[in-house]
């Protein structure tokens, strides 16, 4: 497959390429045409729809505002608007979308320690993945913040957060706190959990219960404070002082 034409043109790619129309559909932006080539080539050979590209920005909002794709890979370093400026827009304006049918982001990025991927996080973003990722971890990623989970490891996230999170007090803190109380002792030390790294399964484990019961905690604790997946539960578990960075 050739790399579309055009670098920086926002060109759509052919829906259904190689195996018919999928309901899971992706836009990619980053400034590299090879790293989009590579990218759309394995997604596209596991049936998923690579419905758009973009080369900044700029470009990146245009095309979900489009395409209307359910996972946007973003790089972050890009040339005029930058990846986080255009994860705050795609996913705080939703381009026109309803909210509740606002693509999921996935950072891209060469750094694991990055304070624009955590800033990402921050703004809404459900991970992040180095570019040098494997086409296995790639498709997983995609298909499991399609279902509405975040792709990286807690653990990973939360070496983010203690290396750039500093408790605030401010607006959206103070909402956060109010939210917090409305959980129960369980959903908040499932909550301090979540923030130390701690998997679904290490959560059944811990409590003795279900993975389906876990499931359901988590469901609810993010119903509760309005997040969207376990990153952003990670960063409130940090930013509200719930748990402090360093202590086990």
């Amino acid at each position: 497959m050739s790399a579309p034409e055009g670098e920086g043109g926002g060109v759509h790619a052919p829906e259904g390429e190689g195996g018919g129309v999928s309901a899971l559909r992706v836009v990619i932006a980053d400034d590299q045409v090879l790293v989009r080539t590579g990218f759309r080539m394995i997604l596209m050979s596991e049936g998923i729809d690579v419905v758009g590209e973009a080369a900044h920005g700029d470009e990146a909002l245009r095309v979900v505002r489009e395409t209307r794709p359910d996972v946007v890979l973003m790089d972050i370093r890009m040339p005029g608007m930058d990846g986080l400026e255009a994860t705050r827009l795609i996913l705080a304006e939703g381009g026109g979308q309803d909210p509740e049918e606002l693509p999921r982001v996935i950072i891209l990025t060469t750094f694991d320690l990055d304070q624009y991927v955590y800033a990402a996080i921050t703004a809404g973003a459900s991970g992040f993945l180095l570019k040098d990722v494997s086409p296995e971890h790639l498709v997983a990623a995609v298909r499991m913040v399609r279902a509405g989970d975040a792709m990286l490891a807690p653990a990973i996230t939360r070496r983010l957060v203690e290396r750039f999170a500093v408790p605030t007090v401010n607006p959206r803190t103070e909402a956060l706190h109010k939210d917090l109380a409305t959980l129960t002792p369980r959903e908040r030390e499932v909550l301090g959990l979540l923030g130390r790294g701690l998997s679904n399964a290490e959560l059944a484990a811990r409590f003795h219960l279900s993975e389906a019961t876990v499931k359901t905690h988590v469901a609810r604790i993010l119903a509760k404070l309005n997040l969207r997946d376990r990153a952003q539960a990670v960063v409130v578990a940090y930013e509200t002082g719930l748990i402090t960075p360093g202590v086990a």
